[in-house]
């Protein structure tokens, strides 16, 4: 049975979401989030969803830190964007991040419904006259050259803050000092050639970590 999970803090869209969904997947499961804290409380207790639809505009989040935390928390998540911003620059953004699409709340109810029919077929949906092109494989490649060059540790530190954890967490779960941690990020700045935590979580969100780490990450 399909499922899909609404995240979004006006009841009278998610209504409207439901309804666009149901007109194609009558039978679907649908699960409503008012907040990214809910989404997140719901996803964490095992939530299984075939697509989460996401606002970016949420009481308990600015700009795309929502959206990167459930990218982030959830790496396996199919997720794409419904929003009320529709400026370029903000869709070509919400793309970097390895949404599934982008859908404008603006879209008449038929073209919601087509919207999310192409993206459970596999498509990237974007607005008409975006380009939705996806990383070159070479830039893929390269992206899993750089984490290959992480030492143990410094992976085990990039996957926790995949998973949102502070220095200070951090340091707790590995048994170190937090002047150690911050050495570790550092080092992972450097690595992967970004410029601070969010960048490299988002770089890293591009690549499934088995690839790097082969089937133990699987386990």
């Amino acid at each position: 049975m399909t499922a899909f999970l609404i995240v979004d803090d006006h009841p009278l869209f998610r209504e409207a979401l439901q309804s666009a969904i149901h007109r194609d997947y009558p039978d679907a499961v649908i699960e409503e989030a008012g907040s990214i804290d809910l989404a997140h409380e719901k996803l964490a207790s095992g939530l299984d969803v075939d697509l989460a639809l996401v606002d970016l505009s949420m009481p308990d989040t600015q700009g795309f830190d929502g959206l990167l935390r459930l990218r982030t928390a959830f790496p396996r998540l199919p997720l794409a964007v419904v929003s009320a911003m529709e400026d370029p620059r903000i869709v070509r953004e919400a793309l970097t991040y390895g949404i599934a699409g982008f859908i404008p709340k603006s879209s008449r109810r038929e073209e919601l419904g087509k919207a999310i029919g192409d993206i459970m077929a596999g498509l990237v949906y974007v607005p008409e006259g975006i380009e939705a092109a996806e990383p070159a494989d070479q830039t893929r490649t390269d992206l899993v050259t750089k984490l290959k060059t992480l030492t143990p540790q410094q992976m085990r530190v990039l996957q926790m803050l995949r998973q949102g954890l502070l220095n200070k967490q951090i340091a707790y779960e590995l048994g170190v000092g937090e002047t150690t941690v911050k050495a570790h990020v550092s080092e992972i700045l450097r690595k992967l050639g970004v410029y601070s935590r969010t960048q490299a979580v988002i770089e890293a969100g591009r690549i499934d970590f088995s690839e790097v780490l082969g089937e133990d990450a699987k386990a």
